[in-house]
């Protein structure tokens, strides 16, 4: 696969995320990071990845019993009180909010960047939690021993939810017009996680027209997901508007052998084969 984002950046990333990593394996903190360094170059991943280290440092100093209610009140003590992490309510679409650098030095993120930190830190001392894809907006959960589980919502500075709870914030977000399901608070990979993250991320680029930092994004998405069909014909979409014609054309013969039977088969070949008459009389 040919990528537009320099090869630093896609084998710095393939490192914690490529595919040939087990999932349970995949370090969402440097991951994370590496996306930051599409905006932040030389960011010190270390440096950062060090500040983890220190919140779990003290949280666990305050379960001294690991007991996990405790370690729970903790952590929300810690992140929330102590490092007054919120979300930013204010400018939601602000690209910072999707850098891990940045939720940790300005205190402000959107639910995902906020529980990833949430999600790593509690993992740093024992405390296993899954995030939820909730649409609109993600969740953590953790499972008791005997079954229960604990809905927590960090972007209300972690908020212990209910199933009515998150109803109640679907119906804030959608006007009431979307009732919970199941699947909706069913557990993600963290493969799934960072790919969630990416796409708020494009989402964000697209709704500016910053079609160029939307590409780099997409490319790491592929590197998550290198045969997700979607993803690939996005980006030869991207690439398109950007006059990458060639490249676009790559992108919508590899969409066309990973799903044959497409619905829009027939339309993206047809897109192909005119790319690459135009770029025939361009020589």
């Amino acid at each position: 696969m040919t990528y537009t984002a320099s090869a630093e950046l896609i084998d710095s990333f393939s490192v914690f995320a490529g595919p040939e990593i087990e999932d349970e394996t995949i370090d969402l903190i440097r991951a994370a990071l590496v996306v930051a360094r599409t905006e932040y170059p030389g960011l010190d991943l270390e440096a950062y990845a060090g500040r983890i280290e220190l919140l779990a440092s003290r949280v666990a100093g305050l379960t001294p019993d690991y007991n996990p209610q405790h370690a729970l009140a903790a952590l929300n003590r810690v992140l929330f009180e102590e490092g007054n992490l919120t979300g930013n309510r204010e400018d939601f679409y602000d690209p910072r909010n999707s850098f891990l650098n940045d939720v940790l030095d300005r205190g402000l993120g959107i639910p995902i960047t906020l529980s990833i930190v949430y999600m790593e830190v509690a993992r740093r001392v024992g405390l296993h939690l899954s995030g939820v894809s909730m649409p609109g907006h993600f969740l953590l959960k953790y499972h008791t021993d005997k079954g229960k589980e604990t809905l927590i919502d960090c972007f209300n500075r972690g908020d212990f939810l209910s199933r009515q709870d998150c109803q109640s914030r679907l119906d804030d977000i959608y006007s009431g017009e979307m009732k919970l399901r199941p699947e909706y608070l069913h557990p993600m990979s963290r493969r799934q996680i960072l790919n969630r993250m990416l796409n708020n991320l494009k989402a964000v680029y697209l709704s500016t027209r910053n079609f160029r930092k939307a590409l780099t994004i997409a490319d790491l998405i592929l590197v998550v997901f290198p045969h997700s069909p979607e993803d690939v014909k996005q980006r030869a979409l991207l690439r398109y508007s950007l006059g990458l014609q060639r490249l676009a054309a790559e992108d919508l013969d590899d969409y066309l052998r990973i799903a044959p039977n497409a619905p829009d088969a027939k339309e993206i070949r047809q897109m192909s084969i005119s790319i690459r008459r135009m770029l025939a009389l361009m020589n």
